[in-house]
C-alpha cells in the first residue's frame, strides 16, 4: 500500500502521525522555490506542526526547477511524505513519525510556468520560501518573459512582477521573502539581485518601489542535519512498521533551529508558524545564531577532526562513544570557545545550552557522518572557524588554550602528506585519506623539511589571519603536542589532558 491521501484511512497511525482530512484542503499560503530533502525537513516541517496546531492553516505550492525526477513521486503521493525524526534531544533517545501534509501542489518550473505565474493572483500567498543551494542566488541575464526564466532570481522576479499587476500595485500584496540558501546575509543579496535584475529588464519604477517598500527579505539562518533517504534495509523495515510504502520518506535529526531576522509586527503575524515550535525564532539579528553554529557546531568539528582521525574513529558517532574523546570535546566547547563567545548578545550560559546540543547531534547513532568528510577545505575551515577564537582566549587570558592548540596540532600531523602524482595523501593508523585543500601544496613543501615545518605553518599569513607564532606560548604548546600525538598517539594525549584536569 503507497502513502496516498486515498490511503490514510487504512494506516493504523499507531506507530506514525497521520494528518487530519481537513488539513489537506487548506489553502495554499506559500510558494517554495525547491524540493530538496533540506526544505522538507526544516520549513515544510515547521508548517505542518503549525497546521496541526490550527495557528498558520496554510499550505505550500512547491516549484521545481527542473522537470527531472521527483514531482511525479509527489503525485502518486498527493504530496504526502515521511518525515522520520531520528537521534539524541536532551540527552533522550527520539524516534517520531509523521506523515507530512503541509505540501497541496509541487509543480515544475519547465511544464507549469503559466500556472506558477496564476498563482501570483492568490491574495493569500504571502511567503516565498527558496533552498537553491549555494549557487541559486547569482545575477543573470534573464529575461523575465521566458518561459520560464533560467535562474532562481529570475523566476522570483516574474512571480513577484506577476503579482505587481495582479494586484495594482497594492501594500496588501506585497510578501514575505525568506530564503534559506546558506549564504551570508542571503536576502540582501537576493534583492539587490532582483532589483539590478528589474532595471535590466526595464520594468516600471513604480514596482521597483512596491518590491523595495512592500515586501520584505528576512535574512535566515537554518540548521538541521537532514541526511535524506534512509538506507534501503532501514526504510524497508520502517515501511514493514507503518504499513506503507513511501518513495518520498527521509530522515532529520531532532535538532532544528530556523532564524529569521526580522523586527516587522507585519512580519511576525504572516510567519505565524514561528508560534508552533522553539526551533523557530524571529529576532531583531540573527548575528549570536550564526555565531553559535559557526563556533561551537563547525569550529568543534574542525578542531577536533584531526584527533578523532589520529585516534582511528571513522565517524563522528564513533568518536563520541569513546569516553575520553567525548570529555575532550565538551571541555573544549565549554571551557575554551564559550567562554571566547561572550559578549553583548551571547552570554555564557547561551554557549553551553547551544553546546549541549551539539554533544547530543554528534551523539546521533543514526548519523554516519564520515571525519573524512570534514577534512574537506581543512585549512580555510580552520581559518574561519577557529582563528578568531585563538585571538578573543589572548585578549582574554593572555595563554595558550590548552584544546585549541592540541586540536591544531593533530591538523598540522595529519597535513604532512605525501604527493600520489598530482593529488595529496594524509596516512593514519595505516589507513590513506585523499586531501583537497587549497594549501595542501604550501604545507607538502614546509615539511620536507620538518625541523621548520611548525614555525612555517604557524607563520604564514597565507594560512591564517596573522602570524601565530606572535602568541605568547603557542609555538611551544604546538611543537609539545605534535610530539606527543606522534610518540603516544591521540588518545593517550587526549587521557593525559584529563589526567591533568585540564579536561
Amino acid at each position: 500500500m503507497i502513502l496516498s491521501k486515498e490511503n490514510l484511512k487504512n494506516i493504523s497511525g499507531v506507530s506514525v502521525k497521520i494528518p487530519a482530512a481537513e488539513l489537506l484542503e487548506l489553502p495554499e499560503k506559500v510558494i517554495q522555490f525547491g524540493t530538496g530533502v533540506l526544505l522538507r525537513g526544516l520549513p515544510d516541517y515547521f508548517i505542518d506542526k503549525a497546521n496541526k496546531k490550527s495557528i498558520f492553516n496554510g499550505r505550500i505550492l512547491v516549484v521545481k526547477s527542473t522537470s527531472q525526477g521527483g514531482a511525479d513521486a509527489f503525485s502518486k503521493q498527493d504530496n504526502l511524505y515521511t518525515l522520520c525524526v531520528k537521534g539524541i534531544e536532551n540527552g533522550v533517545n527520539i524516534e517520531e513519525n509523521t506523515i507530512n501534509s503541509s505540501i497541496s501542489r509541487v509543480l515544475s518550473a519547465s511544464q507549469d510556468w503559466t500556472e506558477i505565474l496564476m498563482a501570483a493572483h492568490n491574495p493569500a500567498m504571502q511567503v516565498v520560501i527558496s533552498n537553491t543551494t549555494e549557487v541559486g542566488i547569482v545575477m543573470s541575464e534573464d529575461k523575465i518573459t521566458d518561459n520560464p526564466p533560467q535562474s532562481y532570481p529570475g523566476k522570483l522576479l516574474a512571480f513577484l512582477h506577476e503579482r505587481f499587476k495582479a494586484f495594482n500595485g497594492s501594500a496588501e500584496s506585497g510578501m514575505v521573502i525568506v530564503p534559506t540558501e546558506l549564504i551570508s546575509d542571503n536576502a540582501d543579496k537576493l534583492k539587490e539581485i532582483l532589483l539590478k535584475l528589474s532595471i535590466q529588464n526595464k520594468l516600471s519604477w513604480d514596482f521597483e518601489q512596491w518590491l523595495k517598500t512592500e515586501n520584505h527579505f528576512c535574512k535566515t539562518l537554518v540548521d538541521r542535519i537532514v541526511p535524506g533517504k534512509l538506507p534501503i534495509e532501514k526504510q524497508k523495515a520502517i515501511e514493514a512498521q507503518l504499513g506503507y510504502t513511501d518513495e518520498l520518506m527521509i530522515m532529520a535529526e531532532p535538532f532544528r533551529l530556523w532564524a529569521i531576522e526580522s523586527s516587522s509586527e507585519k512580519v511576525k503575524e504572516i510567519l505565524s508558524f514561528e508560534k508552533a515550535d522553539k526551533g523557530i525564532l524571529i529576532v531583531p539579528s540573527i548575528n549570536k545564531f550564526k555565531e553559535l553554529k559557526l563556533r561551537l557546531l563547525n569550529g568543534t568539528h574542525t578542531l577536533s577532526c584531526g584527533l578523532a582521525i589520529l585516534s582511528g574513529f571513522n565517524t563522528v558517532k564513533e568518536a563520541m562513544a569513546d569516553e575520553v574523546f567525548a570529555k575532550y570535546v565538551s571541555a573544549l566547547m565549554q571551557q575554551e570557545i564559550a567562554n571566547s563567545l561572550e559578549n553583548d548578545e551571547i552570554t555564557y550560559k547561551d554557549a553551553v545550552d547551544f553546546s549541549l546540543s551539539v554533544i547530543d547531534r554528534f551523539s546521533n547513532p543514526f548519523l554516519e557522518h564520515q571525519w573524512q568528510a570534514i577534512t574537506l577545505n581543512f585549512t580555510s575551515k580552520m581559518q574561519m572557524r577557529n582563528m578568531p577564537l585563538i585571538r578573543k582566549y589572548y585578549s582574554q587570558k593572555n595563554q595558550v588554550p590548552p584544546l585549541i592548540a592540541l586540536g591544531l596540532a593533530a591538523y598540522i600531523i595529519f597535513m604532512n602528506t605525501t604527493k600520489d602524482g598530482e593529488n595529496y595523501v594524509a596516512s593514519a593508523n595505516g589507513k590513506k585519506y585523499p586531501v583537497q585543500d587549497e594549501f595542501a601544496e604550501i604545507l607538502y613543501k614546509y615539511w620536507q623539511n620538518p625541523e621548520t615545518a611548525i614555525d612555517n605553518i604557524l607563520g604564514d599569513r597565507r594560512l591564517w589571519d596573522k602570524n601565530l607564532n606572535n602568541y605568547p606560548g603557542f609555538n611551544q604548546a604546538i611543537k609539545n603536542n605534535v610530539v606527543l600525538l606522534q610518540s603516544i598517539g591521540a588518545k593517550e594525549t587526549m587521557t593525559n589532558l584529563h589526567t591533568e584536569r585540564i579536561i
